[in-house]
């Protein structure tokens, strides 16, 4: 008995240090995730595998109670019911799809990373170790993805150490010769640090500076500059008018961040403003759940929410080039990445507004699984976040 609450007490403690140090931001401990897929398989109860996966999920996510509480201006209680809700798609798939049956287990684990990557659950599929692909596959695209699957079924299976022993050579010889993605030609992306400001401080000053910001980075020769979400904060004809009429007689593109807003409620945007006008260039696809995307608001007649366009735009055409624009959340889930490659983009475009997130690690997470989604399928890189 004693021996069976160690073995226990031991993987929950693995799962949440392999939740902690997968997920701690740096591109080449991505790999680390893989243990998680082990410490489920080798769960010799389903009760043990909802353990397992609920250390890893949280540990992996532990940023999100202390985020949504400088989000909301509370304290920690709604960021923790959040977070502990937000777990509960992971750990029941996992649980579900576990069987005693070892021969069954590695399809059923890939069963669950299937389900955890696309819609609904996929809604919120943090932390998913496919992610790893980007440092073990680099370059190698959907054939990455392909072995990378395999790879995660495989350790599923009793032959997991030998899988891992060559997850781990793959791992040091990228680590050896690696290098952060490009950027497109002609790129520029902008970090700010204007905190919860941005988006929100409408004032004319406001935009003059971040006006002089944009051209002192066309002046470094840069054609298309990127600007981080809700920089412009509300789109309105008067923003529009003082942002064309300012590159008018420019070369230059600015792609920045902002938001629609009708009656109905308002979509997050990219914008695309250069000297013939500006246009909507990208709505965002899945917004954040819960602070943002609140669908059961139509349930009772109310507006006001973020708009989800699941689906649509997966790419947009920029100058002679096309790319693939990635929000804020849709860089911690798998299949807005995955959606954009089957259209196989010039570039990716990551922008994200992480002020909220002061503190955690969740904005190096964002551009850790953005830099491992460009090093799989070998794309150039712009990205863009205030803080």
């Amino acid at each position: 008995m004693c021996r069976d609450y160690l073995r226990l007490a031991l993987m929950i403690f693995g799962s949440v240090a392999i939740g902690v140090v997968g997920w701690s931001g740096h591109v080449l401990l991505l790999p680390v995730a893989l243990g998680f897929p082990v410490l489920w398989s080798i769960a010799q109860t389903r009760s043990v595998a909802a353990l397992v996966s609920a250390g890893y999920f949280l540990a992996a996510s532990r940023g999100l109670p202390q985020g949504v509480a400088a989000f909301y201006s509370s304290d920690i209680w709604p960021g923790l019911l959040l977070w502990l809700c937000a777990s509960l798609s992971f750990v029941v798939v996992h649980a579900v799809v576990w069987t005693k049956n070892t021969r069954v287990r590695p399809s059923r684990y890939l069963l669950a990373a299937v389900i955890m990557a696309i819609p609904p659950f996929g809604i919120t599929g943090w932390a998913h170790p496919v992610t790893a692909a980007g440092v073990l596959f680099p370059g190698w695209g959907w054939w990455g993805l392909g072995f990378m699957t395999a790879g995660l079924a495989g350790l599923a299976t009793r032959i997991w150490p030998a899988v891992a022993i060559a997850f781990a050579g793959l791992w040091l010889w990228s680590a050896a010769i690696w290098a952060d993605p490009k950027l497109p030609e002609g790129w520029r992306g902008v970090d700010l640090e204007l905190g919860a400001s941005l988006g929100r401080e409408a004032g004319l000053q406001r935009q003059r500076d971040i006006i002089a910001t944009v051209r002192n980075a066309t002046s470094d020769g840069a054609r298309y500059v990127v600007l981080p979400e809700s920089a412009l904060g509300y789109w309105t004809s008067t923003v529009e008018r003082f942002w064309t009429g300012a590159f008018s007689d420019d070369d230059a593109t600015v792609i920045t961040g902002a938001a629609m807003v009708d009656p109905r409620g308002y979509d997050n945007v990219l914008v695309a403003i250069d000297r013939k006008g500006s246009r909507i260039l990208y709505r965002e696809r899945m917004p954040v759940p819960g602070s943002m995307w609140q669908p059961w608001r139509s349930w009772f007649g109310e507006s006001g929410a973020a708009r989800a366009d699941f689906f649509a735009n997966p790419v947009v055409p920029i100058g002679a080039g096309r790319g693939a624009p990635l929000i804020c959340y849709e860089q911690l889930i798998v299949w807005p990445v995955l959606q954009s490659m089957l259209h196989d983009p010039d570039f990716i475009i990551a922008v994200g507004n992480g002020w909220w997130t002061d503190g955690t690690s969740i904005v190096a997470i964002q551009r850790t699984t953005a830099t491992a989604w460009a090093k799989l399928f070998a794309k150039p890189l712009v990205i863009a976040f205030n803080t």
